[in-house]
């Protein structure tokens, strides 16, 4: 039996073949609580917050255990053959869910991530194929339907930051494996989905500047450029920027996505780029002179904004990091069960 959150959670039978979704709302927002913090005892005081949030009923201990009753039998029996075990169980202080040798999709997706990353230096092709078949996982938003307490709505940002950076990775590996032509519509639709994550801009113009599209590259910073000014006040940060330095300059892309070269301190302020853009895009050349005009004219408060972009980066890469580690030590802890 398996546990589903990626998607309405569910809980998946085996021996049936078939998913089961609690009809209810309550009976999803119960059951997502308990599989995200599977193993542990969920205090009663936090599940009646996370069904009725500031307004339970009068006698909201005995609503909630009619709901863990309703819950308990919907779970399937153990399968034949293995020991009678009891899924769902009351303690003092409140319930736990006992996975017992079950599994999570959430935990089969991390470890399929970590492996498919393991892949990427050594086989970026089979790494893709791999990121791949995780993100197969997702059948949908995370915890769709489980309502907005606490609990699930922590997990389902925790999942979704998951699943993005998942796809960063996917879309990387299929760079460094020459896929570029296959993922460039995808990419497009992650950038309307998804417009002040400068990563998948990145990927992007990437993957367009490898497919000789050289103007559609530019015009995709200008996009990015243009949307960030508005939502947020800020320039793009300085990968992004150096990103469109290359396909102005005729520079051949690297084997990965990552533009090499220069630190982010020697990156020229994005205010340089615009009247190049615009030129490039409209089939004119606009020489280095003038991107160098271009930035002499910004001012101290531009070059605040890029010590500050320079930082979000710098966030951004840590934030990558300790998923990743999370994802290692989810698949190590999965390991060792």
């Amino acid at each position: 039996m398996e546990f589903g959150i990626l998607g309405p959670v569910q809980v998946y039978d085996e021996s049936t073949g078939r998913g089961v979704v609690p009809p209810g709302a309550k009976q999803r927002a119960l059951l997502g609580a308990l599989v995200v913090k599977a193993g542990q005892v969920v205090p009663v005081e936090r599940l009646v917050d996370e069904l009725w949030d500031e307004h339970p009923p009068a006698n909201a201990a005995n609503a909630l255990q009619a709901h863990v009753a309703r819950l308990r039998r919907l779970l399937p029996p153990p399968a034949p053959g293995e020991p009678p075990h009891e899924w769902l169980v009351t303690r003092p202080l409140g319930y736990a869910l006992r996975p017992g040798r079950i599994d999570t999709d959430a935990r089969r997706f991390h470890r399929m991530v970590a492996e498919g990353r393991a892949l990427a230096g050594a086989d970026p092709g089979l790494a893709a194929d791999a990121l791949r078949e995780a993100m197969a996982l997702w059948r949908g938003p995370a915890l769709e339907g489980s309502g907005r307490g606490a609990i699930c709505s922590a997990e389902a940002s925790l999942l979704e930051e998951s699943r993005l950076v998942a796809l960063e990775a996917l879309y990387d590996a299929c760079l460094r494996a020459d896929r570029c032509d296959g993922i460039t519509g995808e990419l497009e639709e992650l950038t309307t989905a998804h417009p002040l994550r400068e990563r998948f801009y990145d990927l992007l113009m990437a993957a367009l500047h490898r497919c000789g599209r050289r103007a559609e590259a530019i015009g995709v910073y200008d996009r990015a450029r243009r949307r960030l000014l508005r939502d947020l006040g800020v320039e793009p940060g300085p990968i992004l920027r150096e990103r469109v330095e290359a396909v102005l300059d005729h520079r051949e892309p690297g084997p990965g996505p990552w533009p090499s070269g220069r630190t982010a301190a020697a990156y020229p302020a994005a205010a340089a780029y615009p009247a190049a853009v615009t030129a490039v895009a409209a089939g004119s050349r606009a020489g280095p002179a003038a991107e160098v005009g271009a930035a002499a004219e910004v001012g101290a408060l531009r070059e605040e904004v890029v010590r500050l972009n320079s930082r979000l980066e710098q966030l951004s890469r840590d934030q990558r990091e300790l998923l990743g580690r999370l994802e290692r030590l989810s698949a190590r802890r999965t390991a060792l069960r």
